[in-house]
């Protein structure tokens, strides 16, 4: 079998929903009509090779929507993840048990790299060596296999044992429930730190609130404002040759695939950002970088994991953070009924929940 082709991208409908107040991010039912539910299926199955395509694009009792991972695994079976269930899935895209499912080989990996990488995968060596990468539209492939190392340092992967696929979401609506919690009087925004454990919805909760920031909320008081986006991953704006996939905003800024140590210090000088937004601080040198950016004036809205308050202090780059008390909002997220779920959200000037 032939792994050379060309790959034509296509423009598919974004996922899309709007949220009701109160309710989490995935609490919205029913948005999608099967024909659609079809067309995105089909949008998935061109990143993978011809088996795993032709069950993908006969799924039919699975809603995408409902959708956050595909799974692949060499020598097991091919796994839809949604949020409260593994369905194992045969070649005629049905959900079966585990023992009469498909089994994922080698070739599946190696035939969907190719796809994923656009035939060139010596060019996504820096995302590999990092275990993911990140396709047109914001969706996230993990990535595992033999580290290959240099002086310690990880260079690559190679031998590469499991794909995960993650079903990045535009959900609009959640960050009108909390913002009005995350501006002082003059409507100025609070420099907030969004917290979660994986799959939570902080991403996409980060999103939303760029947006908003961005676009402004008149009927809270809230101007639109220049948002400067670190984009280290591609899954914010989920750009695809410069253009955006998702909203951000008619004021918001990208840079795109950028680290954020780097690039933090690059968008204030370049693009004067009223807010800086970032994913998932976790290094000392973005700590550094956010902390330089601070001293411009500018506003700090940021993600990190961690399941509780507790658990982000445990964290000795986050606790640093916390303890010069340069956050002022904290949001903590969880799935207790959904991902994006909010838990709470609490003024670390006083210690007090709002």
């Amino acid at each position: 079998m032939s792994l050379h082709y060309t790959l034509s991208v296509i423009q598919a409908p974004k996922v899309t929903k709007t949220i009701s107040k109160g309710k989490s991010l995935e609490a919205e039912e029913n948005i999608f009509c099967p024909n659609q539910s079809s067309v995105l299926w089909a949008d998935m199955a061109r990143w993978f090779g011809e088996e795993i395509s032709s069950i993908i694009n006969n799924i039919k009792a699975v809603p995408f929507h409902e959708v956050e991972e595909i799974r692949l695994r060499v020598g097991q079976p091919l796994m839809v993840r949604t949020s409260d269930k593994d369905l194992f899935m045969n070649r005629d895209g049905e959900v079966t048990n585990p023992e009469k499912a498909y089994f994922v080989t080698r070739e599946d990996l190696v035939c969907a790299l190719e796809r994923m990488t656009q035939s060139s995968v010596y060019a996504a060596q820096e995302d590999l060596k990092q275990g993911f990468l990140t396709l047109p539209g914001g969706n996230r492939v993990g990535v595992t296999g033999e580290a290959v190392l240099l002086r310690g340092q990880i260079q690559t992967l190679k031998h590469v044992s499991a794909l995960n696929l993650r079903i990045a979401r535009e959900i609009k609506g959640q960050g009108l429930k909390i913002i009005p919690l995350l501006l002082d009087e003059k409507g100025l925004f609070y420099h907030t730190l969004l917290i979660s454990p994986p799959r939570a919805g902080k991403t996409t909760l980060l999103r939303d609130l760029i947006r908003l920031i961005s676009n402004g909320v008149p009927q809270i008081g809230l101007r639109g404002q220049t948002v400067g986006v670190v984009d280290e991953r591609g899954e914010l704006a989920g750009m695809w040759q410069g253009v955006p996939t998702y909203n951000l905003g008619y004021r918001t800024d990208v840079l795109d695939g950028c680290p954020k140590a780097c690039g933090m210090n690059m968008i204030v000088r370049s693009m004067a950002p009223q807010v800086i937004a970032v994913d998932e601080l976790g290094h000392s040198d973005d700590v550094t970088a956010l902390m330089d950016a601070l001293r411009t004036g500018v506003r700090i809205l940021s993600t990190a994991h961690a399941s509780s308050l507790e658990e982000a202090r445990s964290r000795p780059t986050l606790a640093h953070l916390l303890e010069q008390k340069v956050f002022e909002r904290l949001v903590v997220l969880s799935r207790k009924h959904g991902p994006g779920t909010i838990d709470g959200v609490y003024d670390l000037k006083t210690g007090r929940s709002l």
